[in-house]
C-alpha cells in the first residue's frame, strides 16, 4: 500500500492551536501537508548524558539520563542549545540536526546556563551562585575563558541584552521568595540596580503553581524558578517556572511589562506553556527564541523523574504572538508528530500503539510488555538481558498505515556515567501476519546514541505487527523500552463530536473545576481544551478511559471557557462551541 492510500484518506480536524488546519467546531476535515523529511516528535532525540546519582537521592542510587533548563541562542548563523549538566552544548542550523560540542573552561556541571551575545561574543553564566562570567567568540571550539569575577552569583539566571544595548539579568529559585531583576554593567557585569518581582508567585490564586502531578499538594512549597526574557513589539515577556521540575504540570507562566525592570503584571492566561498529560509531560524551565525563518519556538523541560527527580528531557513547541499580544506555546498533543516548517502543525499521523497487545522475548518481573504500550514514559518494559536477539512486538489489531515510529529506550540497569558508550543497534520490522517480517528501519540506520530514536519512513507502509529486534545494547543495559510508539492511520471513521459537556468550578477553591461530558462513538480518548477566551483555549488535558476530569490549574478570579475534543486512530473531531466554566 502506498503512502497516499490510507494516508490521503485519513482526516484530521484540528483546533486553532494546530496551526490553523481548521477552526474549533468546523464541519469540514482537512489533511495536513508538509515535508515528511522535516517532522519531529517530542522529546527531542539527543544523546542525553548519564548522571551520577546526587542528592536528593532515589533508591537504589543508579545512573540516569538528564538534560534540562534549556536555552537556545542564535549566533553566527547557527542555533546553540545550552542545558544543565551536559558536559557541553549542541549546535544546529535547522533545529532538526544537532551536533554536540564538548566544552571546557566554564562550569559545565552547574545547572541552568544562560548565554547572551554581545559585540560578536557569547557570554555565559550559570546557576548555583557561581560568581563568574565566561566568554568565547568561537563556541564551536568548546573553549571558554573567564570574562568577569563577581562578588556573588545567580540562581537560575537569564541574561538579556535590550535593543538599546543595556544588559539585564533575571533570576531566582526558591520555595518562598519571588524572582529578581537587575541591570548590569555590560563591561564588568556588576549590578547597577536590582528589584524584586512580587508578581512572580501567588500559589493562593494560581492553581498551576500548586505542587503535585495534578496540583493536589496544596500545603507543599512551590518552587518558582527558571526566569527567561523575550521582547516582542516593545513588550517584555518574563517567563517563570513552577511548581517543581518533577511534576507533570511543570509549566511556564508569564509576567509582562513595557520596561525591562517592570512594573510587571501577571498574564491571566498563564501558564502559556504547559503539558500535564500524554506520553511525556512538562514544558517548564526553558525559553522562547526565534528559529529559522523568524518562527518563534519554546524549548522546555520535560519530566520522567522515576530514577531521580532530575531525570528529564527536552521538548520543542511552536510559539506565536496573538493580535492582542499574548505569547502562547502550542503544546496540544505536544508529543505527537509535528512539522518543523510552515504552519508547524500536527502532521495528522495518529498514535496506533497505545494499549495494543504486546509480547516480548523475555521480561523482568514487574516490567512486562504492556508497560511499553501504555503511553507513559514513567513506566517501561525490560527484557531479561541486553543480548542480541531480544525483541519486543506489538499487534496493532488489524492492518494499519504506518508513517513513523519512535523507539524510546529505557536503559534498564545501565552502568555508565557521562556520555553513552555507544548506541543501541537494532532493527524495526513490520509484518502482515506476524510470521514474515520486513525491515522498515534497517540496522544501518541505528547505532548512534539516540535514546528517543525517531524514524519517519520514506513512504508509508501497511502493517498489522511492528517489532523491534535488539542487536546490541550499550552501557551494560538490558534491552528495554519506555514505549514503542507507532504513528499513522487506522481505517476507522472519525469519532463523534462531543456536544454534551459541563464544567463546574469549585466554590470553595476557584483554582479547581470538574469537567464532564457524554461519551461519543468511536473515541479512543478525549482532550479537554480550556482557556480565558474561545480563541485562547491554550491549555489541554488528555483523558483516557473516562468522561470526566478534575483540573486544579486555574487562576482564581479569571473566567474560563472550554470544549472537549474526541480522538481516535483516524483523527480528531473538535468539540462543540466553547462554553463557560460555571
Amino acid at each position: 500500500m502506498t503512502g497516499r492510500s490510507w494516508a490521503a484518506a485519513a482526516a484530521v480536524v484540528a483546533s486553532g492551536l494546530m496551526a490553523g488546519l481548521a477552526v474549533p467546531g468546523a464541519a469540514q476535515t482537512v489533511q495536513a501537508q508538509g515535508d515528511r523529511a522535516r517532522v519531529y516528535a517530542n522529546p527531542i532525540d539527543l544523546p542525553y548524558r548519564f548522571q551520577a546519582p546526587y542528592p536528593p537521592f532515589s533508591e537504589p542510587r543508579i545512573p540516569f539520563r538528564e538534560a534540562a533548563d534549556p536555552m537556545v541562542v542564535a549566533f553566527k548563523g547557527e542555533y546553540w542549545l545550552f542545558v544543565s549538566h551536559s558536559l557541553g552544548y549542541w549546535r544546529s542550523t535547522d533545529l532538526q540536526h544537532w551536533r554536540f560540542v564538548r566544552a571546557s573552561g566554564y562550569a559545565v556541571e552547574k545547572f541552568a546556563p544562560t548565554v547572551v551575545a554581545i559585540d560578536g561574543r557569547l557570554y555565559l553564566a550559570t546557576s548555583e551562585d557561581v560568581p563568574r562570567i565566561w566568554t568565547t567568540d568561537d563556541p564551536g571550539s568548546g573553549r571558554w575563558t573567564v570574562a568577569a569575577e563577581l562578588p556573588g552569583g545567580f540562581q537560575d539566571p537569564c541574561l538579556f541584552l535590550d535593543d538599546d544595548g543595556r544588559l539585564y539579568v533575571y533570576d531566582g529559585l526558591s520555595p518562598t521568595a519571588p524572582l529578581n531583576a537587575a541591570e548590569l554593567d555590560r563591561k564588568t557585569f556588576r549590578t547597577l540596580r536590582r528589584v524584586t518581582l512580587p508578581a512572580s508567585r501567588d500559589k493562593a490564586t494560581r492553581g498551576w503553581e500548586v505542587p503535585g502531578n495534578a496540583n493536589e499538594l496544596v500545603d507543599n512549597p512551590s518552587y518558582i524558578e527558571g526566569a527567561a526574557m523575550t521582547k516582542h513589539d516593545g513588550r517584555y515577556y518574563l517567563e517563570y517556572s513552577g511548581p517543581g521540575t518533577e511534576f507533570k504540570g511543570y509549566a511556564n507562566g508569564l509576567l509582562t511589562a513595557t520596561a525591562p525592570m517592570g512594573p510587571f503584571a501577571y498574564a491571566p492566561y498563564s501558564p502559556f506553556a504547559a503539558k500535564p498529560s500524554g506520553f511525556i509531560t512538562g514544558a517548564g524551565h526553558g525559553g522562547t527564541f526565534q528559529g529559522p525563518g523568524g518562527a518563534w519556538w519554546h524549548v522546555g523541560t520535560m519530566t520522567i523523574s522515576r530514577r531521580h527527580i532530575f531525570e528529564r528531557r527536552l521538548g520543542l513547541f511552536p510559539t506565536r504572538f496573538t493580535a492582542g499580544g499574548e505569547m502562547v506555546a502550542d503544546t496540544y498533543l505536544g508529543d505527537y508528530p509535528h512539522y518543523y516548517d510552515g504552519a508547524r502543525g500536527l502532521t495528522g499521523w495518529m498514535l496506533l500503539s497505545r494499549g495494543k497487545p504486546a509480547t516480548a522475548s523475555s521480561s523482568l518481573p514487574g516490567f512486562g510488555p504492556e508497560r511499553a504500550a501504555d503511553e507513559d514514559v514513567r513506566s517501561w518494559w525490560s527484557a531479561a538481558s541486553g543480548s542480541a536477539g531480544e525483541w519486543y512486538r506489538l499487534d496493532l489489531g488489524a492492518g494499519r498505515t504506518v508513517e513513523a515510529v519512535q523507539v524510546n529506550f529505557a536503559d534498564q540497569d545501565a552502568d555508565t556515567v557521562g556520555m553513552s558508550r555507544g548506541g543501541y543497534r537494532f532493527a524495526v520490522e513490520a509484518s502482515d501476519d506476524g510470521k514474515a517480517w520486513r525491515a522498515i528501519v534497517p540496522e544501518s540506520r541505528t547505532g548512534a546514541d539516540t535514546p528517543h530514536a525517531w524514524f519517519v519512513l520514506p513512504r508509508a507502509t501497511a502493517a498489522r505487527f511492528v517489532r523491534v529486534r535488539n542487536l546490541a545494547s550499550p552501557n551494560g543495559a538490558k534491552f528495554s523500552l519506555y514505549d514503542l510508539r507507532v504513528f499513522g492511520h487506522g481505517a476507522v471513521p472519525l469519532p463523534g463530536r462531543v456536544t454534551e459537556a459541563s464544567a463546574v468550578r469549585d466554590a470553595a477553591d476557584p483554582r479547581r473545576a470538574s469537567f464532564r461530558w457524554v461519551k461519543v462513538a468511536g473515541a479512543d480518548f478525549y482532550i479537554v481544551r480550556y482557556g480565558i477566551r474561545p480563541d485562547l483555549m491554550i491549555q489541554s488535558q488528555q483523558v483516557y478511559g473516562d468522561t470526566q476530569v478534575a483540573v486544579r490549574s486555574l487562576n482564581a478570579g479569571v473566567p474560563y471557557v472550554f470544549t472537549v475534543d474526541a480522538v481516535n486512530e483516524r483523527g480528531i473531531t473538535p468539540g462543540g462551541p466553547a462554553q463557560p466554566v460555571r
